[in-house]
């Protein structure tokens, strides 16, 4: 947004690059886009990112500038909807400052829609499947298994490597991490 009127852009991406380039904050694509950059095709309806809450903060004026409302929010989560066919909607996932400076600093570039965005290593994205799952099982497992099994399959993960187990274990648990055996 410059000079408080809104900017017209074509896409959703175009929108959260402009707006986080603006206020000086970082990102990290991840959810079904990133999913997508490792070679598993899923569709998705909306557009997840990792943000430090503060950063996020930063961010929301503009975004409401944009065209989005908040939908729902709590203390690790937030959701906007857009008022205009082009604004998929976004999902936030907050992070501490330190864990996201550490999924960028391993992340890889990457261009949509001719912007340049961040997604996490794979392991990076494996770990978040896993820690979202393991937090909460009943409305994540059959969405983000399916996505961890797929990205071990698709990317050649030596799933029964002790690193791998280890990933599991800390951010998952050992009954995930023997579902994955299952599936891949």
């Amino acid at each position: 947004m410059q000079d408080g009127r809104a900017m017209h852009y074509s896409n959703v991406f175009q929108v959260v690059a402009a707006v986080c380039r603006e206020a000086g904050v970082s990102c990290v694509l991840v959810g079904g886009f990133a999913v997508n950059y490792y070679k598993v095709t899923r569709q998705t309806a909306d557009v997840d990112f990792l943000i430090a809450k503060e950063d996020f903060e930063k961010i929301l004026p503009s975004l409401k500038g944009e065209g989005y409302k908040v939908d729902f929010a709590q203390d690790v989560f937030a959701r906007l909807r857009g008022n205009r066919l082009y604004l998929m909607d976004l999902d936030f996932m907050f992070v501490d400052r330190k864990t996201l400076i550490e999924i960028i600093a391993h992340g890889r570039r990457i261009s949509i829609a001719g912007q340049k965005l961040i997604v996490p290593c794979l392991n990076h994205l494996i770990a978040l499947k896993l820690h979202s799952i393991k937090h909460n099982p009943r409305i994540r497992e059959s969405k983000d298994l399916p996505d961890i099994i797929n990205l071990a399959r698709i990317n050649g993960v030596n799933i029964k490597s002790s690193e791998f187990k280890a990933l599991c274990l800390k951010y998952g648990t050992g009954q995930l991490y023997r579902k994955i055996i299952k599936g891949v």
